[in-house]
């Protein structure tokens, strides 16, 4: 999600139109991947992809010029011989489904402010008919837009609502129309507390991998932007007051690294007391115990206890900073993609790959 918007930033910024390719519907033996996206600009720029690159895309590629200079929207059907269907996972030749149309900046900017404060969200696209027209249907309720005509409408939000509530963009058939339903997300958002050695790499790190990345520390000569020149939001006062203003949901992950009671303890209870997806604290075993007995005394449950992972990050045989980051951006990875931490080649074959929100269960190995 945040990539996405960066790519829409960055291409707005040059002149010209921008039109947006979208993967809408694959048939054949494949992962699906509805709603991989594309942006092409009018000089030529092109940033993301439908597929993995190569034929498939210079095809895409190819079609936006027309889009760009009628201003009208097409929904392209390319038929792919078993090399091209290779390229993009499928075992032999199939179809795929990419549609095509300019950029709707004010409706991607809705979903942005809604997601940014934890929703979800989701636009249905006409794919028949009047092609384009699109509903925008917020997870408060809100919902504005057409598909030109009431029926569709209610049947076609009805289908999106079930659709942000699984989380999975597909393409749908109802009333003999047909629509494409992408569903938006919150961005997964790491919200680092203390301003430490290892929260420079890991900020950084966490970044590459399309989380938005926050830190807070009540030390102004620590959270300076020399020390962490990439962090969307450099914060500076009292940690357990500033953490509530963020959203604490299951695609967050919070991470203690100021190692100081003072800090730790407060944000624990506020964030004990929340769904927030993940929650650890970097320190040793011992310390761990000590931070654990001390919210058991004040009144933190076993089953809350246990949602505090310290030691932090899975076994790497971490030791420098960037090492130890690396322990930690991999376990809540792991935790947010459903994953073990097992080595691959040790892992039992799996056909399918859960997608599901950060969530805060099971010990942490130490790292």
């Amino acid at each position: 999600m945040t990539e996405l918007f960066d790519q829409i930033d960055e291409l707005r910024r040059s002149p010209g139109k921008v039109a947006v390719a979208t993967l809408v519907n694959t048939r054949g033996t494949t992962p699906r991947k509805e709603g991989a996206k594309m942006l092409v600009g009018e000089g030529g720029s092109v940033l993301g992809s439908v597929t993995i690159g190569g034929c498939v895309d210079a095809q895409v590629i190819e079609q936006t010029e027309d889009v760009l200079n009628t201003n009208r929207p097409r929904l392209l059907e390319l038929n792919l011989g078993d090399e091209e269907a290779w390229e993009i996972g499928l075992t032999c030749g199939g179809t795929i489904e990419v549609f095509v149309e300019p950029l709707t900046a004010d409706l991607l900017e809705g979903v942005r402010a809604h997601t940014a404060k934890g929703g979800r969200a989701a636009i249905v696209t006409r794919l028949d008919g009047p092609v384009g027209l699109k509903i925008l249907l917020l997870d408060d309720g809100t919902t504005s837009g057409t598909l030109g005509d009431a029926t569709l409408d209610e049947r076609f939000t009805e289908e999106a609502r079930d659709a942000m509530t699984v989380g999975t963009s597909r393409t749908l058939l109802a009333e003999g129309a047909r629509a494409f339903v992408e569903v938006f997300t919150p961005s997964a958002l790491l919200l680092v507390v203390g301003a430490s050695h290892v929260s420079m790499p890991m900020t950084e790190l966490a970044r590459v991998l399309g989380y938005r990345t926050i830190v807070i520390d009540g030390r102004p000569r620590f959270a300076t932007r020399e020390r962490f020149p990439q962090v969307d939001e450099l914060r500076i006062g009292i940690p357990s007051e500033l953490v509530g203003e963020y959203p604490l949901a299951p695609s967050t992950a919070l991470v203690l690294m100021a190692h100081d009671y003072k800090y730790d303890l407060p944000v624990l209870h506020k964030a004990l007391a929340t769904d927030v997806g993940y929650i650890g604290m970097l320190g040793s075993t011992r310390r761990g115990a000590a931070i654990l007995k001390l919210l058991a005394e004040e009144g933190q449950s076993d089953a809350a206890l246990k949602r505090v992972r310290v030691p932090i990050g899975l076994d790497i045989g971490a030791r420098s900073a960037p090492e130890i980051a690396l322990a930690v951006m991999a376990e809540i990875q792991a935790v947010r993609g459903g994953g073990t931490g097992q080595p691959m080649s040790t892992k039992p074959r799996r056909d399918t790959v859960p997608v599901s929100g950060l969530s805060g269960s099971a010990p942490s190995s130490k790292s």
